[in-house]
């Protein structure tokens, strides 16, 4: 089991004085009321906290997709090679930011456990906040520089020449959006652990009209601005990640309940204890997340082994369930907060109630999107051309993906959900350790099984995934009732 933080851990007379001149004018709705009592009343208490919580993190993680859509319509529209050499830079920029997201992940469980455990304890809550921007400092330095050789980088693994030009070229300038980005990423999570959610969903609502603008004039060269193409796009990225930051920044500086944390009060100062705990749950997180996506993204280079269509087909099949996710993966980050208040106040049914609540949610968002991917996919598959008639052989290999992908929704959902709520318990190695175990010893090799040895190709790359899923929903399911059922 892994602990609980005590109570009176890295808090010092300083602190104790300022808690207790704070009580008075504490308002506990702002750390999202943890739920008391038994019974089906508690549950249900606690299923309308969670949804408060998670409906502006669904739609801020919607509106996060609608931002990569605009810019990959645009790109598509100014070259084929744009595109192209934009998905190998943004290949390498997304592998960076997972590196060090992972570190500004671990913001939320940790503000959680400190609200749960003492909910006027702003100095612990402001140490937190501050180490997580020390945090992106730290990590920013080196990622900038390895995205400043993405262009031999890509040489080194066989890309044309052309496509790692270009790559090169975008991520030149996106890399100087990183630290923005990962800076947005801490705001967000700060007031999210503050049951502020909206916050976020604002600002990146913002953030869709400034980027589409930004794209338009930069890539094609409109509004007076240079046509820049793909080294545009790179820099409307880079501006977007700086003003969802600004923005994020003035709405914390706006908001009086974020406001009175003073986040950047002593910023030069170190909080050691708070910096290596960052990093000890960070680090695990990022590569949690990075086994997933590598395998997802390995998938595509097989898929270009069997031919054009496999790759099209693929490619539509895999951003449909990449939308739907969102819901659940919003509603496991509420399950982070929800988890991390009941676990701070040693609250062990409170911690199964959270979690169990938020897996149900995510379960049953996803088995009503499978039903539509199983009776529609055709008619899916067909959205993503002008000309459906003209290419019937992808649609067709699409609808037989999406058959898959209908079979794994309620999986998805569940471990998605299930990782995030052990985020709230801190528990981040053995997560990390699961998800190894499940993508690169369950679901890569039966890939590998399927595709080749028995010659199913495509369809069994996807059986492959599915399978990965399945073994990490089990054990990330088991692991969340084994360390609640101890609490």
């Amino acid at each position: 089991m892994y602990p609980v933080p005590k109570a009176a851990s890295g808090f010092g007379h300083e602190d104790k004085a300022r808690v207790m001149t704070d009580i008075a004018e504490f308002d506990l709705a702002q750390a999202g009321p943890r739920v008391t009592g038994h019974g089906l009343d508690a549950w249900i208490a606690e299923a309308r906290e969670l949804m408060k919580l998670a409906a502006p993190l669904v739609i801020t993680q919607l509106a996060q997709m609608a931002i990569m859509t605009t810019d990959v319509v645009m790109l598509g529209h100014y070259s084929a090679a744009a595109l192209a050499s934009a998905a190998l830079g943004n290949t390498a920029f997304f592998f960076c930011w997972l590196i060090g997201c992972g570190p500004v992940a671990a913001v939320s469980p940790m503000i959680a456990h400190i609200l749960g455990a003492r909910p006027n304890d702003r100095a612990g809550v402001r140490s937190v906040v501050r180490m997580g921007f020390w945090a992106v400092l730290i990590t920013s330095v080196p990622l900038i520089v390895l995205l400043l050789f993405v262009r031999p980088i890509m040489l080194a693994f066989g890309q044309a020449p052309e496509l790692a030009r270009g790559a090169g070229l975008f991520t030149s300038v996106l890399c100087f959006g990183l630290p923005f980005s990962l800076g947005y990423q801490v705001l967000r999570n700060f007031s999210t652990a503050l049951s502020r959610p909206k916050a976020s969903l604002y600002v990146m609502l913002l953030c869709i009209g400034f980027n589409a603008v930004a794209d338009y004039a930069l890539i094609f060269g409109h509004f007076g601005a240079p046509r820049l193409g793909i080294l545009g796009s790179g820099i409307a990225s880079a501006s977007s990640y700086t003003f969802a930051f600004l923005a994020m920044l003035a709405v914390v500086r706006l908001t009086p309940a974020l406001r009175k944390y003073r986040i950047f009060r002593r910023f030069h100062r170190v909080h050691a204890e708070k910096l290596a705990e960052v990093f000890r749950l960070g680090l695990p997180i990022g590569l949690t997340m990075m086994f997933e996506a590598m395998l997802f993204n390995a998938s595509m280079l097989v898929m270009g082994t069997f031919g054009m269509r496999y790759v099209d087909a693929h490619q539509i099949a895999l951003n449909v369930p990449s939308i739907t996710f969102m819901v659940p993966l919003g509603i496991g980050m509420a399950a982070t907060v929800r988890v991390g208040l009941a676990a701070g106040a040693r609250d062990g049914e409170g911690v199964r109630r959270a979690g169990y609540s938020a897996i149900a949610m995510g379960a049953g968002f996803m088995a009503l999107t499978g039903i539509v991917l199983w009776l529609f996919p055709r008619q899916i598959a067909s959205l993503y051309f002008d000309n459906p008639a003209a290419n019937t052989d992808v649609i067709a290999l699409a609808a037989v993906f999406l058959h898959v992908a209908a079979a794994f929704q309620i999986v998805d959902g569940i471990q998605v959900v299930s990782a995030l709520s052990l985020r709230g318990l801190k528990d981040a190695r053995a997560p990390m350790w699961i998800a190894g175990a499940s993508y690169w010893l369950a679901g890569a090799p039966m890939c590998v099984l399927l595709a080749f040895g028995l010659h199913m190709k495509g369809l069994g790359i996807w059986i492959g995934l599915a399978f990965g899923l399945l073994v990490a929903a089990a054990a990330m399911t088991w692991r969340f009732r084994h360390l609640s059922r101890d609490r």
